[in-house]
């Protein structure tokens, strides 16, 4: 799931060689960490927060069959 995460923040952002994305597990869910340049910042988040609303659904959707709960959280 981490690469879905980067593969699309790699192409919103000006600076795809510093996005980084970690995960970690955390009880029932698990936490990924998505990590990019300040610049980038506010093109990954998105006008009152669309952009990163979408890249949560998309990742809720591709993770429907697992037990899991996965959270994305941007840094």
């Amino acid at each position: 799931m981490t690469e879905l995460v980067k593969y699309i923040a790699q192409m919103i952002v000006n600076h795809p060689d510093k996005v980084s994305v970690t995960s970690r597990d955390v009880g029932r869910a698990i936490v990924i960490e998505l990590h990019v340049d300040p610049e980038d910042m506010g093109k990954v988040i998105g006008k009152q927060g669309r952009i990163a609303k979408a890249i949560r659904s998309v990742v809720k959707a591709a993770t429907l069959k697992d037990k899991k709960k996965y959270i994305v959280e941007i840094r």
